[in-house]
C-alpha cells in the first residue's frame, strides 16, 4: 500500500536526517507521480503527503483537475524539461515550475505569469553531472546571467536551485555533483542577497540519503512510494 510505502520513505529521511546531524523535518519529500494515476496520487493525499511531482505537462494536463478543483493543500509542481512553446499550456496548472534551464524560459515564464495573474515560484536546474541526456543549465556563466535577469522579472520568484546526481553515479560521484550544487548556492546569494536561494532539489530514490548528507532540502521520489512505471501506456 502506498501509505506504508510512504512511511519507509519518511523514515529512511528522518534517519538520513540524524546520520547528517540535521534537524527532524529539514528535508521536505516530493512524490513524484509521473505515469502513476490520479488515484495513487489520492492514495498518496490521504496518507498525508502534499507536494508532488510530475515531468510532463500533457501529464498534468490529463490527470489533475483544475487547480480550484483540487484537494486543499495539493501542490504540484513541473520536475521535468520544459519546452519553450508549451508554458503558456502549464503556467496556469502548477504551484512551481523546479526545472527551469534557460534565461529565455524564464522570460516566458514571466510573461505568462503575468498573463494569468500569478507569480510563479521556480527552481533553476543545473547540470552539475554534465551529462548532454540531461537537462539544466551547462555552464555558470549562463545560470549567472539568468539569476542577474531575476530582479527585473516580477512574476517569478526564485526559491532555489535543482540538480540530478550522476546517471549510475557511485555514491563518491553523486557527492560530488551535490556539492557543486551547495557551491553555485552560494555564489547565488552573494550575487543576490535579496533574493530567496534556499531550496536546495537534490536526491531521488537511489541517493537522498548522500543529498540530504550534502545539505539536500527537498528530495524527489517515485518509485520507492508508487512502486514500479508502466512505461507501456
Amino acid at each position: 500500500m502506498i501509505k506504508d510505502t510512504l512511511e519507509e520513505v519518511r523514515n529512511e529521511i528522518a534517519t538520513a536526517e540524524r546520520k547528517a546531524g540535521r534537524k527532524e523535518g529539514s528535508v521536505r519529500l516530493m512524490a513524484v507521480s509521473k505515469l502513476h494515476t490520479w488515484e495513487n496520487v489520492m492514495e498518496a493525499y490521504e496518507a498525508g503527503q502534499r507536494l508532488f511531482g510530475e515531468n510532463h505537462v500533457q501529464e498534468v494536463e490529463k490527470k489533475f483537475p483544475a487547480p480550484e478543483a483540487r484537494p486543499q493543500g495539493l501542490e504540484v509542481h513541473l520536475i521535468g524539461h520544459l519546452q519553450t512553446n508549451k508554458v503558456n499550456k502549464i503556467v496556469p496548472l502548477v504551484d512551481g515550475i523546479d526545472s527551469v534551464d534557460s534565461l529565455k524560459l524564464l522570460e516566458k515564464i514571466d510573461h505568462a505569469a503575468a498573463s494569468c495573474g500569478k507569480v510563479m515560484p521556480v527552481l533553476f536546474e543545473f547540470n552539475t553531472s554534465g551529462e548532454e541526456a540531461k537537462s539544466g543549465f551547462l555552464t555558470e556563466e549562463d545560470l549567472f546571467a539568468a539569476v542577474d535577469a531575476l530582479p527585473s522579472l516580477p512574476h517569478v520568484a526564485i526559491k532555489g536551485l535543482m540538480t540530478v546526481g550522476p546517471l549510475g553515479g557511485d555514491q563518491e560521484k553523486n557527492k560530488e555533483a551535490f556539492e557543486h550544487l551547495v557551491r553555485l548556492k552560494s555564489e547565488c546569494e552573494k550575487r543576490h542577497p535579496e533574493l530567496d536561494f534556499s531550496e536546495l532539489s537534490m536526491g531521488m530514490s537511489g541517493d537522498f540519503e548522500t543529498a540530504i548528507a550534502c545539505g539536500s532540502t527537498m528530495v524527489r521520489v517515485g518509485t520507492k512510494i508508487f512502486g514500479p512505471r508502466n512505461y507501456s501506456v
